[in-house]
């Protein structure tokens, strides 16, 4: 007797947060500074420029990740901005991220509910 058994793939949703957390590194001093960033704000990180998109985790029953869709300007001296990254960041895979720099580094930490910073819209 053949029984056939149908299996479904079970996907886990991602968890939408307002709030991405960030490292940054400055390679002249050495200085690692970490900073909260609401999703759809704009901050700047020395001549960068970030402002997160979207921000995602995993239940607590699944593999821990977050990632966040981030864009990231650079400020010249003369006060024009170039795009020098799009795209998503990785918590677990920080190298993956291409924002290619010679005195910053940035990198995501993870996505959270809440920040001790005042949200955009309350200030």
């Amino acid at each position: 007797m053949l029984v056939a058994c149908g299996v479904g793939a079970v996907q886990a949703q991602d968890i939408p947060n307002p709030v991405a957390v960030f490292s940054g590194l400055d390679k002249i001093t050495g200085r690692i500074t970490t900073f909260d960033v609401y999703v759809d704000e704009t901050v700047q990180f020395g001549s960068l420029q970030l402002t997160p998109r979207a921000c995602y985790s995993r239940p607590q029953t699944q593999a821990q990740d977050a990632s966040v869709f981030v864009e990231v300007d650079r400020v010249s001296l003369r006060a024009t901005m170039a795009r020098i990254f799009s795209g998503w960041m990785f918590a677990e895979s920080p190298a993956l991220s291409a924002v290619d720099d010679a005195v910053y580094d940035i990198w995501l930490v993870g996505c959270k509910q809440t920040s001790d910073i005042i949200p955009p819209d309350q200030r």
